[in-house]
């Protein structure tokens, strides 16, 4: 899939900010796909708005309308599936997934999580960063597995924390980079370059980097 043709589902809980940068980035090209559905569990919330918007598909399908989960779940894959897409992205989406979704997209479901995985999987992962008295955080993309926030990772971006540091803080700062790096890691599958090699993913034509490092605090200290 190296042209426009690659189409993506993106499934959301909430505002919708990393979806607003994947819109972006498909509008100016950035990612060679399009968005072909967006799903919301929750009605009425503004990644609803936001797709609306830019002319995208939208689908309500309310979780609490189930008695079952993979009901919930098929119920979303036969939109998603409808709609042709390739790739499905979960974007601040605030559901567990069973087996049965993952097995179904094995390979074609990204997430983007607010830490650098494996450390701080689940939530709150802001605030035990804090208490863990780390350097740096970050955020990071990955291919869905069974175990949560433990898929192959695809791209990482680091921020250092700051002595004064809150959580709200700390927040603001990683989200600006899941903006840069979740277009990326869908403009990369997008252009079919990623592979997936048991817990690992390889990238087509790897840019070669310098030995570098990054350190907090700075040795200019």
């Amino acid at each position: 899939m190296t042209d426009r043709s690659c189409a993506i589902g993106v499934l959301i809980s909430g505002s919708g900010s990393n979806l607003q940068a994947l819109i972006d980035r498909c509008a100016d090209g950035t990612i060679p796909g399009r968005i072909a559905l967006v799903i919301s569990n929750n009605p009425g919330v503004l990644g609803i708005e936001r797709a609306q918007r830019a002319g995208i598909p939208v689908t309500v399908i309310d979780h609490r309308g189930f008695d079952r989960r993979e009901a919930f779940e098929q119920a979303m894959a036969r939109e998603l599936d409808a709609a042709g897409v390739a790739l499905v992205c979960l974007a601040g989406f605030m559901r567990v997934l069973t087996s049965w979704f993952v097995g179904h997209y094995q390979g074609r479901l990204l997430n983007i999580h607010p830490a650098l995985l494996p450390a701080f999987p689940g939530l709150h992962v802001q605030q035990q960063a804090l208490e863990a008295g780390v350097r740096f955080s970050g955020a990071t993309v990955h291919f869905v597995s069974t175990t949560v926030d433990a898929g192959p990772i695809v791209a990482q971006a680091v921020v250092p924390v700051l002595p004064d540091d809150d959580v709200p803080a700390l927040s603001r700062r990683i989200l600006v980079q899941e903006h840069r790096i979740y277009p990326l890691a869908a403009r990369l599958f997008a252009q079919g370059r990623l592979h997936i090699v048991g817990n690992r993913v390889l990238i087509d034509t790897p840019r070669e980097l310098p030995d570098q490092a990054l350190i907090n605090p700075s040795p200019r200290v």
